[in-house]
């Protein structure tokens, strides 16, 4: 045991942001304070059309939309101020870093604007931890003049391989954490690569491909599926973690979920009997 403490397994934890550790759409949020109605139809827009990449929806009104040419840098800081936070995401971080023998980088990749991820985790993710879209901003008038990176679809993907070659860890030493359409192509990436994938929504493409599927408003949940794939700890474990630093495991209930459309045919054949 003192051996797996002085030379701690090495992992890479890496999370989306909107509705993984948010509760709030960045993009929703940026309307808001702007004013301006209409997003989600937008983005639903963008998504029938498959103009731009699912996740990839605001990078994109950002750049094209007569809308939302205004935003400079500070609104999206602003926005991000305004962005509630799912709870304990300090702690995650905290208890990541020497876990009994492990030890995991967290970090985030989203297609949430860089700035806005910055100003809605200052303090708790450091900046160089943290992967969002990236802008080339007018250096007279502060309008955004073009997209340097966008980590959406194969995107993320992209920017994951650069940090696992980075940090130097094998695929079966990478675990991502998603709740929506736009982590498809990286949980299939790890999945295929034998690495974790956990869902932290009950959206029905991501919950029939992720490994493990994890619904709670605390971001310290997805220490579970780890505890239990990757440590190989079993409930009574997982609780006294929680029990020592102040927390009860209250309510939690391991289900499965079938997911049923019945329609009548018209065509019904009498019941015998």
């Amino acid at each position: 045991m003192q051996e797996r403490t002085k030379n701690p397994k090495q992992y890479l934890l890496a999370s989306d942001f909107d509705q993984t550790l948010s509760f709030n759409d960045s993009g929703i949020v940026l309307s808001e304070l702007l004013g301006t109605s209409g997003f989600e139809e937008r983005v639903a827009g963008l998504s029938h059309i498959h103009l731009a990449q699912q996740g990839a929806e605001l990078a994109y009104l950002l750049l094209h939309d007569p809308d939302y040419r205004c935003v400079r840098k500070e609104h999206l800081i602003a926005a991000g101020k305004r962005i509630r936070l799912k709870q304990n995401i300090r702690l995650l971080s905290q208890l990541l870093n020497g876990l009994d023998g492990y030890h995991f980088a967290f970090y985030v990749i989203s297609a949430a604007p860089e700035e806005v991820i910055q100003s809605a985790l200052e303090g708790i993710v450091p900046k160089d931890h943290i992967y969002g879209t990236q802008f080339q901003y007018d250096p007279s008038s502060g309008e955004i003049q073009s997209i340097l990176r966008v980590p959406a679809g194969y995107g993320k993907v992209a920017v994951l391989e650069e940090l696992r070659k980075k940090l130097q860890v094998g695929h079966d030493r990478v675990v991502y954490v998603g709740d929506g359409s736009s982590d498809v192509h990286v949980m299939l990436h790890l999945n295929r690569l034998e690495g974790l994938t956990i869902a932290v929504s009950e959206n029905k493409y991501i919950t029939r491909i992720a490994r493990r599927t994890i619904l709670s408003e605390d971001a310290l949940s997805v220490l579970v599926p780890i505890m239990e794939e990757i440590a190989g700890w079993d409930a009574m474990k997982i609780r006294a973690l929680f029990d020592a630093h102040g927390f009860v495991l209250q309510d939690w209930e391991k289900m499965r979920t079938d997911s049923l459309t019945i329609r009548e045919t018209g065509a019904a054949s009498p019941v015998a009997g």
